[in-house]
């Protein structure tokens, strides 16, 4: 009897361990986190560096009396934000809105390409606010 009671302990923790397993990751955990201060429409600091497959999480602080957005990916995503006309972001993984004052949070999972991160508010991105995720 002693047998099969922890033959079914065993048998429920291996179930849950699988199950744990199977589960997507908790919305907003990331690997490391690396915080990003929006200030003078200048993204500190501009240049990260970052491994394949590594997630990260973003802390942005918005510094400016102005609202701002931070959104990661290739030349293809930043030109089409910049042709774009959401004014503001629900919170998509690497794309978010930081309002003026505020501190938001955001995680993406790179791959093998260097990225760039950018603000697309009319304006920002040609007066040169963005900065550049190198993979490697």
């Amino acid at each position: 009897m002693l047998r099969r009671a922890h033959a079914a302990i065993a048998l429920t923790l291996l179930a849950a361990c699988a199950l744990a397993a199977c589960a997507p990751a908790a919305a907003g955990t990331g690997g490391r986190t690396v915080r990003i201060t929006i200030h003078q429409s200048a993204f500190r600091p501009s240049e990260l560096d970052v491994r394949p497959g590594e997630t990260i999480r973003f802390v942005i602080r918005n510094t400016d009396p102005i609202d701002h957005e931070f959104i990661v990916g290739d030349l293809g995503v930043q030109d089409a934000h910049e042709r774009g006309t959401e004014a503001y972001h629900p919170g998509l993984p690497g794309e978010v809105t930081v309002r003026a004052g505020e501190t938001v949070t955001t995680t993406y999972t790179f791959a093998n390409d260097d990225l760039l991160f950018g603000c697309h508010i009319p304006g920002h991105w040609a007066y040169g606010m963005r900065g550049v995720v190198i993979v490697g």
